[in-house]
C-alpha cells in the first residue's frame, strides 16, 4: 500500500505547488518512477484518482514515465545500463522489490567487482507540472 502513500506526497506537492502560484492551477503532472522502483502503477492511480475525488481544488491530468537504472562501479567507474545486466526475469523482479539485493546478483561488466552504485532509477520524482491561470480553467455554465 506504498502506493497510496506516495499518491497521496505528490498531490501535496502539486497541491503546496498551486498555492505558490495564487491565480494559477495545476494540469498536467508527468511523474517519474524509477526503473528499479517497486512500484504497481494501478494501485497508484487509483490512489491518485481516489484521493483527487475528494479535493475540489484538484483537477489533474497524469502521465507516468519510467526513469531508466543506470548503474555505476565505484572501483573502475564504469557506468551501465540496468536493462543491459545478464540476470534472468525472476532476479529482475527480486531485485525490483528489494534493489539492495543488486549487489548479490549483478557485477561490473568491466571489472567483476560488486562494488557499484545506482545512479538514477529508484524513487519517484515529480517530472513536471504544467499551470493554466485559473480564469482559464473555469468556463461559464452552457460553454464547454
Amino acid at each position: 500500500m506504498h502506493e497510496w502513500a506516495l499518491a497521496e506526497a505528490v498531490l501535496d506537492s502539486v497541491r503546496a505547488e498551486q498555492i505558490a502560484r495564487a491565480g494559477q492551477r495545476a494540469g498536467r503532472v508527468v511523474i517519474q518512477f524509477g526503473e528499479l522502483q517497486s512500484i504497481d502503477p494501478d494501485v497508484f492511480t487509483e490512489g491518485i484518482r481516489h484521493l483527487q475525488s475528494v479535493d475540489d481544488d484538484l483537477n489533474l491530468e497524469f502521465v507516468f514515465e519510467t526513469e531508466p537504472a543506470t548503474l555505476k562501479c565505484t572501483v573502475c567507474g564504469h557506468g551501465w545500463s540496468f536493462a543491459d545486466c545478464d540476470i534472468d526475469e525472476a532476479t529482475r523482479e527480486a531485485i525490483h522489490f528489494l534493489p539492495e539485493v543488486a549487489h548479490s546478483f549483478i557485477v561490473c561488466p568491466s571489472c567483476g567487482s560488486a562494488d557499484f552504485r545506482v545512479d538514477q532509477g529508484r524513487g519517484v520524482t515529480i517530472e513536471s507540472i504544467e499551470f493554466t491561470s485559473a480564469e482559464a480553467s473555469v468556463r461559464p455554465e452552457g460553454e464547454g
